[in-house]
């Protein structure tokens, strides 16, 4: 039989604060975005807390950066006009893919970043246009400095995102329409600075740092594209699971990576 978890208490605050306070009364306490996720588990929850309430769902620009909210769904993001216009689109192309549009209508951004999910295509888009996450506690933090620190209790309320004049390319290749990444990559340009960003390898999505500084110093010929791409699969850690072994994923890798700067030099 088939166990889901359990709750106990379900609450749906006014405002952050409340919401917090609720979080942090006990450890096993809760936050609840779209649930896609959390029905795998088995475990009891004294207190479900659902944001819904707090107006967190907008995806917003002003003249200087794009924010969206926590409790945008992958749908909300893969239709705006706002993200379509920008970055070449590479946030709704990041996500178009991931299952059917029934569940992207439930998964939410915040629930996605907050947990740091190894497979997710979001964060790996997120990571090449260099976002921030804005924490009620926590405040202002680089997405990448968010992915590498350990896991405290806070309420992730947005994501910001500089808008600056920046060329992205998102790639992934899977098993099976819909199913989950083996590898997924996403590169972008802003001027002679380039970011690789390498996911679902599958531990959470990182940098290639070493690569992206290599690709903006040199000579943007062939043999550089293969070059970096090289590199990037040598300096980046691969492991194996049921959808790809390490030595496909490192194969996948380089012809990714060369695939998403020729898009981003196009």
């Amino acid at each position: 039989m088939i166990k889901l978890f359990q709750i106990k208490n379900y609450a749906i605050p006014n405002t952050i604060e409340e919401a917090y306070q609720l979080l942090n009364e006990k450890r096993a306490n809760t936050l609840l975005g779209g649930c896609g996720f959390l029905k795998m588990g088995k475990k009891t929850i004294p207190t479900a807390i659902d944001l819904s309430h707090l107006g967190l769902d907008k995806i917003k620009e002003d003249e200087n950066a794009i924010e969206i909210g926590a409790m945008t769904s992958f749908r909300a993001v893969e239709v705006s006009s706002i993200l379509n216009d920008h970055f070449d689109g590479i946030l709704p192309r990041a996500v178009k893919e991931i299952l059917g549009v029934q569940f992207r209508n439930v998964v939410t951004v915040g629930a996605t970043v907050y947990s740091r999910y190894g497979f997710s295509d979001f964060i790996t888009a997120l990571l090449a246009l260099d976002a921030y996450v804005i924490l009620y506690k926590g405040g202002k933090i680089p997405l990448a400095a968010f992915l590498a620190q350990g896991c405290q209790k806070d309420i992730l309320i947005k994501i910001v995102i500089l808008k600056k004049n920046t060329r992205a390319a998102f790639h992934a290749m899977r098993n099976s329409q819909g199913d989950y990444a083996i590898l997924n990559v996403a590169v972008s340009k802003e001027n002679n600075e380039f970011k690789i960003a390498v996911g679902a390898r599958p531990q959470r999505a990182m940098i290639a740092r070493e690569a992206s500084k290599l690709l903006g110093e040199g000579q943007l010929s062939e043999a550089m594209i293969e070059e970096v791409s090289i590199l990037a699969a040598k300096e980046l850690t691969f492991g194996s699971n049921m959808r790809g072994t390490k030595e496909y994923r490192q194969i996948l890798c380089k012809a990714l990576v060369k695939r998403g700067i020729k898009e981003v030099l196009s």
